[in-house]
């Protein structure tokens, strides 16, 4: 049939299905056709090989076949996982993650190209991956946000119908909000971590990215869930999350935080989240200014919480067990060649500043001091949303910068995680969607963020503005 298959939502492509106007081969021939076309250009994917995707046996589940795009440090039985590093390249894992699992037994189809992604999670701009950078397809010779950076370019263009990311500080949502998508961060504990190869483990949480908001309640649905294999899975009921799906928000209770709107905000960002607040208000949403008084604090305990926890993480990459080994004379030595050669310059950057966080004499005033304040940005939140339903903020201070451009001030890159990162202190569930351009043509990210476990209301709002508003059915003319 004559219909471009891969511009459809997987609901969309599940009711043709079930209506038999098109086969799962045409959906699978369709985006592999899409993929050789254009990744060359976008490079949301690690390997250039044919996008094999064999149909699942089970693809008669709710998910009917539809191929899922994952990122490449989700474990996938048989497929490389490499965490686009050199010192895991050629590693297949043994067994699948539990979302992978999840995802199986629902029905959909493991895409056999893994998403490119920023070394073990570490940036925001998908620059920091062995395997060379991805492109945003709204403006090439910019970045597509990270790391999660190829699921979300991925997605964007079409190259994908949905996909799985990791957020540790914002590593869906920011690049969600560069490349126009949908990218959900759920509540810590919600969805389970056995399998993700683990950046920082008190703050790490898989979630969807997806052309749109019902299709990330359809996939956050299938992926959610308590898995005894992960100690920090949290055993809550699963609701139905597309019964959430309500365009009524009338009486809606909504924050916004003071803090979040302060000198360096690009002024089309703050012109676009002006509008859709306005367009929440019109909806029938109430909407008040607060104060989250510790959210200047979050960019340094997060990069001291989120490093400690990566250089404890990482100590496991010594050529031992997996991966790249560099023979050497002695074990010592064998280590360093293996470890230096391996790990990139941000993944070294992000060792040493943990390791010493970490050092002896160090410890209490660093670290300890981080966890302490990480509590009371959680008491912020906690005592917003005893008054609130949800909080709105930008996504990001920025929308989409070039490639290059940050590369040489880490510092600078940091901030661009600014607006996320608190959630993932807190442990709430937090969303973005699209919510404008700007005037070089680039997507605009409005963050909702809700109490934990009532990722319902996160979605409910997220719809609503959504289908008010036209900025989803917006496609890059890559």
């Amino acid at each position: 049939m004559n219909l471009n298959t891969s511009t459809l939502t997987a609901h969309e492509l599940i009711e043709k299905l079930d209506g038999r106007e098109i086969t799962l081969e045409e959906v699978l021939s369709g985006l592999r056709e899409r993929i050789n076309k254009i990744d060359p250009q976008v490079k949301a994917y690690v390997r250039r090989n044919e996008p094999q995707a064999a149909v699942n046996p089970a693809a008669a589940g709710p998910l009917k076949g539809i191929p899922v795009t994952v990122k490449d440090n989700i474990c996938t039985e048989g497929l490389n996982t490499e965490c686009c590093s050199h010192i895991l390249e050629g590693f297949r894992p043994p067994y699948d993650a539990t979302v992978i699992r999840k995802l199986k037994s629902a029905g959909a189809t493991i895409l056999g190209l893994k998403a490119n992604m920023d070394e073990f999670a570490f940036g925001s701009s998908t620059e920091n991956s062995y395997f060379g950078p991805t492109h945003n397809p709204w403006r090439l010779d910019c970045v597509p946000g990270g790391s999660s950076g190829g699921s979300a370019a991925a997605v964007a263009a079409d190259e994908a119908v949905f996909a799985l990311g990791s957020d540790t500080g914002g590593s869906i949502r920011q690049p969600a909000a560069f490349c126009g998508v949908v990218g959900m961060k759920p509540t810590y504990g919600r969805v389970s971590r056995y399998g993700l190869i683990a950046f920082a483990s008190s703050l790490d949480q898989i979630g969807p990215i997806t052309k749109d908001v019902e299709d990330c309640s359809l996939l956050l649905g299938v992926i959610s869930g308590h898995d005894p294999l992960d100690s920090t899975s949290v055993d809550a009921p699963v609701p139905d999350y597309g019964k959430s799906l309500d365009r009524d928000i009338k009486g809606l209770k909504i924050a916004i935080p003071k803090e979040y709107f302060v000198e360096g905000m690009e002024a089309q960002v703050k012109e676009a989240l002006e509008e859709a607040v306005s367009e929440l208000k019109k909806l029938g949403a109430t909407v008040k200014e607060i104060s989250l008084p510790h959210t200047k604090y979050a960019v340094p305990v997060y990069y001291i919480v989120a490093t400690a926890e990566a250089s404890s993480n990482l100590a496991r990459f010594d050529g031992v067990q997996y991966g790249l080994r560099i023979k050497s004379e002695n074990l010592i030595e064998m280590y360093k060649k293996t470890r230096g050669e391996g790990f990139g310059q941000e993944a070294k950057r992000r060792v040493i500043l943990g390791t010493f966080a970490l050092s002896h004499g160090y410890y209490e005033a660093y670290y300890l001091n981080a966890l302490k304040v990480r509590t009371l940005i959680k008491r912020d939140f906690d005592g917003a949303f005893k008054e609130f339903d949800c909080i709105v903020t930008p996504t990001s201070p920025s929308a989409a910068f070039k490639i290059g451009e940050k590369v040489e001030d880490p510092l600078k890159m940091y901030l661009s995680d600014i607006y996320t990162i608190s959630a993932n202190l807190a442990g709430i569930p937090a969303i973005s969607v699209p919510c404008g351009f700007t005037g070089d043509n680039l997507p605009v990210g409005l963050q909702i963020l809700a109490r934990p476990f009532d990722e319902g209301t996160l979605l409910k709002a997220a719809f609503a503005y959504e289908q008010a508003t036209v900025w989803h059915k917006m496609k890059p003319k890559v």
